[in-house]
């Protein structure tokens, strides 16, 4: 069979749910498919995923998307994987059941840890290693964490039947059948286990850390054929999975954001804003991160790092926690009755703060209401903090770089909200640009699996059709973006304290 007549299934797992989609050699999105898992909340702060729940997901998706597109697994040239990251499982390699439930990226149990090693004094050299901050967003004092609380942690290390990973090797080891426990390079850097310089997992961090190496998954290229499918509920022989890829560096890489300077905001659950620095990690100062951003055709490519712990999750919150509207459609038909926040703000440290503050104990508020204030105010509050964010983000990335950006591009669920998209402009006074195919993190990982396979022969062959894009202007007055972004900072002043704008 010809290379034209195959197709690439791309598997997005990301916090909120899971997605398949089935995308052709010219980047068209053929058929999808989707469906949300349960999140976890059994403490203030802390958040959870079952890992068994996410996997049988995958495969419901699979199926569907499978019989939705009408062709036989004999037609996928690959299978890519792009994930959530820094979401810490572990597993007994025997039984292939997890230790207990995935730790999410967002959970706060650990920032005592963190503390403790921070004034032990062990940040410097955390952050030389792997860009990283002591923060609990990152995967190995959640893997602490449960080597020390998980019942029967202990006796299944002292067998030799624990493995530890990010979703994207869960993913991989169950897909394998319990014979492939891999890594990309992505998401190994998130871990902060990872040397970024050296390009390996680090000795003394793992001693730190307290986490046996030979836990850890082998770390790959992003764009490699890590293995093969042997899960007969899918595909009757073999498939390659390949293109495997952290979710906000997907973006980038979908994002066509391939030469330095260049960046994209992922509107998710949180948003991370990433550009593009080359093949030499860039000074990241304290608010940013430095990021390996793929490994690919033999190289590593970097990037610097804002993120954005809560941004389309308040949204999410005002819905189904305070019922504020039922539908997306009902919150633009209530955006539209008000033109002006009024001085509302929401600051939404409902699992802390990242850039540029770095308050993982922060807590949320929604400051400047008077008697006067509707549920419209509060929406959309709501919808300009993410904006806000990024604004802080953008900020950091040009002063850190040194680069001031002619545009940002945008992906993510919330990019699809006109209104944001039309805001973020105003207040960064740059254009925006969002390209008319939403699930940009799958395209990365389809075309790191396509060149890993061969679908495509280059970068160079890799589709721009799919990217086109609707830009969106700034049209605002200074005075009024000033006003709105000072009364942003001082929203934030009131929750973290600090200086107020003046």
């Amino acid at each position: 069979m010809r290379s034209m007549d195959k197709f690439i299934l791309a598997i997005d797992q990301s916090t909120a749910g899971t997605k398949a989609l089935i995308v052709d050699r010219y980047g068209q999105v053929i058929a999808k498919s989707q469906t949300n898992h349960r999140q976890i909340y059994p403490k203030p702060g802390w958040v959870e995923h079952d890992p068994m729940e996410i996997y049988a997901n995958v495969k419901r998706v699979t199926r569907d998307v499978m019989e939705r597109a009408g062709i036989a697994p004999s037609r996928l040239a690959a299978l890519s994987i792009t994930n959530q990251r820094e979401t810490a499982v572990m597993w007994d390699r025997t039984t292939g059941r997890p230790l207990c439930n995935a730790i999410v990226w967002q959970c706060q149990r650990t920032a005592d840890r963190c503390e403790a090693y921070k004034s032990e004094g062990h940040e410097g050299a955390v952050r030389a290693k792997t860009g990283l901050r002591l923060d609990p967003y990152f995967s190995a004092t959640k893997w602490s964490w449960m080597l020390e609380n998980a019942e029967g942690a202990e006796l299944l290390l002292a067998e030799g039947k624990l493995l530890a990973g990010t979703i994207d090797s869960w993913l991989v080891w169950k897909l394998t059948g319990g014979r492939v426990h891999v890594t990309d390079i992505t998401n190994a850097s998130r871990t902060s286990l990872f040397d970024i310089h050296a390009l390996k997992w680090d000795e003394e961090l793992c001693r730190l850390f307290g986490i046996p190496a030979d836990l850890l998954p082998e770390v790959k290229s992003s764009d490699e054929v890590v293995g093969y499918t042997e899960d007969p509920d899918l595909f009757p022989y073999p498939v390659p999975i390949a293109g495997i890829i952290g979710d906000s560096q997907a973006a980038l890489f979908g994002q066509l954001c391939w030469e330095p300077g260049m960046a994209k905001a992922t509107y998710g659950t949180g948003t991370s804003v990433l550009m593009n620095t080359g093949h030499s990690p860039a000074p990241a100062g304290e608010d940013l991160v430095q990021a390996i951003a793929w490994g690919q055709g033999g190289a590593v490519t970097y990037a610097l790092e804002a993120v954005i712990r809560t941004s389309g999750d308040s949204i999410k919150w005002l819905r189904d926690n305070l019922g504020l509207f039922d539908t997306f459609d009902d919150m633009e038909a209530m955006l539209a009755r008000v033109k002006d926040n009024e001085g509302v703000y929401l600051v939404p440290a409902f699992v802390g703060l990242g850039a540029p503050y770095w308050k993982p104990d922060a807590r949320a508020a929604i400051t400047g209401m008077n008697r006067g204030t509707g549920k419209a105010h509060v929406i959309r509050a709501a919808l300009e903090s993410i904006a806000y964010q990024v604004c802080d983000a953008v900020d950091l990335l040009q002063a850190r770089s040194g680069i001031v950006l002619r545009e940002l591009r945008a992906d993510g669920g919330a990019s699809s909200n006109a209104t944001l998209m039309q805001f973020q402009a105003d207040m960064l006074d740059i254009q925006v640009r969002r390209p008319g195919v939403a699930e940009l993190s799958a395209m990365g990982s389809v075309f790191m699996g396509g060149l890993a396979v061969g679908y495509w022969a280059s970068p160079d062959d890799i589709p721009a059709g799919p990217i086109e894009s609707t830009t969106f202007a700034p049209d605002i007055d200074q005075a009024d973006r000033n006003r709105y972004y000072d009364g942003w900072k001082r929203a934030v002043a009131s929750v973290i304290g600090g200086p107020q704008p003046v």
